[in-house]
C-alpha cells in the first residue's frame, strides 16, 4: 500500500522528469519519451520509472541511453526538486511496454475480425 507522501512524491517525480525528457528529446528528431508511472519505495531512497519511448523500434537504444546517463538525469532531478526533497531518490528505469502490447492485442482482434467477415461473405448464396 502505497502511502500518502510515496504517492506525492512519485507524481513530483513523475512530472519533472517528463520535463528533462521531454527538453532532451526535442534535439533527437522522431523520438518521443514518456513517463507512464513512478513508483517510490517506502523508505524513498529508490524511484523505478516506467517509460514509454515511440516509436518503439528504437526503445532499445534509448533506454540504453537512459540507464547510461541516469546519473546525470538524477542530478537534474535533483536540481529541480531541491527545495520539496531533502535526498533525490536512486532512479532506476524501466520500459512500459503495455501500449505495445495493447497494439499487438488489438491487431490480432482486427485480423479475427477480418477472417469472420471474409467466412460469412463465402457463405452467404447469391
Amino acid at each position: 500500500m502505497e502511502t500518502t507522501r510515496q504517492a506525492k512524491i512519485s507524481r513530483l517525480i513523475q512530472k519533472e522528469l517528463s520535463e528533462i525528457f521531454r527538453r532532451q528529446t526535442a534535439k533527437t528528431h522522431g523520438v518521443l519519451v514518456s513517463v507512464s508511472n513512478v513508483k517510490v519505495s517506502p523508505d524513498l531512497s529508490t524511484a523505478k520509472a516506467y517509460l514509454s519511448i515511440f516509436p518503439s523500434e528504437k526503445a532499445p537504444e534509448v533506454m540504453e541511453n537512459i540507464n547510461r546517463s541516469a546519473k546525470t538525469i538524477r542530478y537534474e532531478l535533483a536540481q529541480i526538486v531541491k527545495s520539496q526533497l531533502r535526498k533525490t531518490p536512486e532512479l532506476a528505469f524501466y520500459l512500459d511496454d503495455s501500449l505495445d502490447y495493447i497494439e499487438s492485442i488489438d491487431r490480432i482482434l482486427a485480423e479475427d475480425a477480418s477472417k469472420r467477415q471474409h467466412n460469412t461473405e463465402e457463405e452467404l448464396p447469391e
